[in-house]
């Protein structure tokens, strides 16, 4: 299969400057409607996809992304690997505002069902989520980054919470107490629909803030008067990583994530269900 980079953009980040060749690209999905359109186009000659998680304007509510119908669709334009970048409050004092993390581990603080698995129905599906994000990915936005002199850290915690709000001081206290390194509102949904979907995700935080822990409470003319920085950074690392895609040699297991977890048998879905699914499991289909 031809490897294609799929890039998701957060606050801040709703174009991806520099494509050649660029459409906008409108789809419906069996999970409804994606964010916005996707924007195909050329870089580096070589085709990305890109999708701004929020819309083109943030519109959109963390709580209220379509996030099945944003990966079904990358998924759908035949993307094989995605990066997301995502804002979030720092919880290490060495974390800093203007700065970016390689995300490598997530923890679910979300209060309210929010679709984050494309198996809702007909079918038993137990993802392997130990390891959420893919290490050759990982390992290759580490390297760009310190090639580029950019200031990083190569790993930590991101905890989920269910937003809009940002968390209480007692809520940051207690997660900074857990050992998280930050916090935000999205980026977990969609690195497990990732695995789900057998495509190779990696995240950059970008962080804007010490969340509440530290003293002050954390408002929105913070968050943008600190992203600006964290932006260009993050901009840079995916400008190089573009360059050099794709990697060789990668030995992770993203490709073929689903052939442990599916435990009903693919011959009992009714055919709307194995329709649903075709995307997903048709390699797998008896």
């Amino acid at each position: 299969m031809k490897e294609k980079l799929g890039i998701i953009g957060g606050t801040g980040f709703y174009d991806l400057v520099g494509l050649a060749d660029s459409k906008r690209v409108k789809l419906e999905t069996p999970f409804g409607t994606p964010s916005d359109d996707f924007i195909v186009g050329r870089r580096d000659r070589k085709e990305v996809v890109f999708i701004p998680r929020h819309g083109r304007h943030h519109t959109i509510l963390p709580n209220q992304i379509n996030y099945r119908a944003n990966i079904w669709g990358l998924k759908r334009l035949g993307v094989t690997h995605v990066i997301t970048i995502s804002a979030v409050g720092s919880f290490r004092e060495e974390i800093e505002p203007g700065s970016i993390v390689f995300i490598d581990q997530y923890v679910d603080r979300t209060k309210t069902a929010v679709s984050d698995t494309f198996f809702d129905e007909g079918i038993a599906v137990h993802i392997s989520f130990g390891d959420p994000n893919c290490p050759c990915m990982h390992d290759q936005l580490v390297a760009t980054a310190r090639g580029l002199g950019v200031p990083f850290t190569a790993g930590g915690a991101y905890v989920n919470i269910q937003g809009p709000a940002f968390s209480t001081r007692a809520e940051s206290v207690l997660y900074r107490s857990w050992g998280m390194a930050v916090v935000g509102m999205t980026n977990m949904y969609e690195a497990r629909l990732c695995r789900e979907a057998e495509l190779h995700f990696a995240t950059i935080a970008q962080v804007t803030d010490y969340d509440s822990w530290k003293g002050a409470s954390v408002d929105v003319p913070e968050i943008v008067g600190n992203l600006q920085k964290s932006l260009e950074s993050a901009g840079k690392v995916v400008s190089g990583f573009i360059g050099k895609f794709p990697f060789k040699g990668c030995q992770c297991d993203c490709d073929n994530a689903l052939k442990p977890a599916i435990y009903s048998d693919l011959k009992l879905l009714t055919p709307a269900l194995k329709e649903r699914y075709a995307l997903l499991l048709k390699k797998y289909y008896p």
